[in-house]
């Protein structure tokens, strides 16, 4: 396995063992979670409520049981888009190829328990997309503005980090563009710093710093504001991670007041306040900055900062996908744990393993065309900086 395949298939299982873990326990507190589990999560555990196919909030979905959520089934949608293209990407490329897997293709969706269309499991700030790129003919660049503000594009942004592995700026441009069809404001530039964070730790030799240097160099407006507040928190190497319960609990308070002042949706998450999800400068989803958080606080170990994420709750499936992402790109496949990840493709009827490979022979041919235009750049940059001939000099 090359260094790309591993990083490729790190990132996308990586990502989905924290959706499936963090699935379970979505939208609640973290004393609600330890109630509710008799202590901590410790990794895939059964549905909220038994009763999951009526209770509300919940119902219709079963979440748990190791089941993924929506984040993959996306995740899971640009790598087929990539797949065919074999190509950067941008927001032309989700209206003309991944719009049409959302309302065309059936597929199993784990928590609907049947065959289903990924419209039809997408929240309403996915469904965005087909609104207004297929009834709406709306421009490609434009479509997302006017959606409801959140982590969407965020959540299923990864592999765009793995395509320009090594390129946090490049990642960052081409998330930004690809977003642009689904996200506006802090949402849209959440999905431009995962991908740049992703494609910084996915670089051979990569470490924290670089994360966290990426993060700095490229995110803007609150949301560089409130990674800077989580990098100056968490971001030291004097403190310890977190080895017991306590701490853990500890760390997720933290977390939550340092991320808070940035987060819009307020402190009840199922009861979001009045300026929620609207577009702003001076704002930052929750998911990112608190993902950022934990791994940081976890020194990029897979296992502490995964579970730190799913026992935070609130958005959590989100923040364990993206947490999880990092922390594999940054220690390969081999970080991601068996027992969760085999029974967690089970039971979600995917081999995630085989997503991550079809996105590594796709980043590899989209690699090798960047390496001959990068080649041409340079011999036109020479060409540039060279004299010009003495007559033609002669003639100016």
């Amino acid at each position: 396995m090359t260094w790309l395949e591993d990083r490729a298939v790190a990132v996308i299982t990586g990502a989905a063992v924290g959706d499936a873990l963090g699935g379970a326990v979505e939208g609640w507190t973290p004393e609600q979670i330890e109630e509710r589990h008799g202590g901590r999560v410790t990794g895939i555990v059964g549905p909220w409520y038994p009763n999951w196919r009526d209770a509300r909030p919940i119902a219709p979905y079963h979440k748990g049981d190791g089941h993924i959520t929506d984040d993959t089934l996306m995740t899971r949608a640009l790598v087929e888009v990539y797949a065919k293209r074999r190509e950067h990407l941008d927001a032309f490329a989700v209206a003309e190829d991944l719009v049409p897997l959302m309302i065309g293709e059936p597929q199993w969706v784990p928590e609907l328990e049947s065959t289903a269309l990924l419209l039809q499991r997408v929240f309403l700030a996915e469904k965005w997309i087909v609104a207004r790129l297929h009834y709406g003919h709306v421009d490609p660049r434009e479509a997302g503005v006017g959606n409801v503000v959140n982590c969407g594009a965020a959540m299923y942004v990864a592999p765009v980090g793995v395509v320009n592995a090594g390129d946090p700026r490049g990642a960052y441009a081409e998330a930004i563009d690809l977003t642009g069809a689904h996200q506006s404001s802090y949402g849209r530039e959440a999905a431009g710093v995962l991908a740049a964070l992703v494609a910084a730790a996915a670089a051979p030799g990569a470490t924290l710093g670089d994360v966290t240097a990426a993060a700095l160099e490229l995110a803007h407006d609150g949301t560089a504001e409130a990674l800077r507040a989580v990098i100056d928190a968490f971001g030291g190497t004097t403190t310890a991670a977190p080895a017991t319960d306590e701490e853990e609990r500890a760390l997720a308070r933290k977390v939550r007041e340092v991320v808070a002042p940035f987060d819009s949706v307020g402190p009840e998450y199922r009861q979001m306040s009045l300026d929620a999800r609207r577009p702003s400068r001076t704002k930052s989803i929750e998911e990112l900055p608190a993902a950022l958080a934990f791994v940081l606080a976890h020194r990029g170990d897979f296992r502490g900062a995964v579970l730190a994420a799913v026992n935070y709750g609130r958005d959590a499936d989100s923040i364990a996908a993206m947490a999880g992402a990092i922390c594999a790109a940054l220690g390969g496949a081999q970080v991601v744990p068996a027992e969760w990840l085999d029974p967690i493709s089970e039971a979600s009827r995917m081999d995630i393993v085989e997503t991550g490979r079809v996105l590594a022979s796709a980043a590899a041919d989209i690699m090798r065309a960047d390496r001959e235009r990068a080649q041409a750049r340079v011999k036109a940059l020479d060409g540039l900086d060279g004299a010009l001939p003495v007559e033609a000099g002669a003639r100016a």
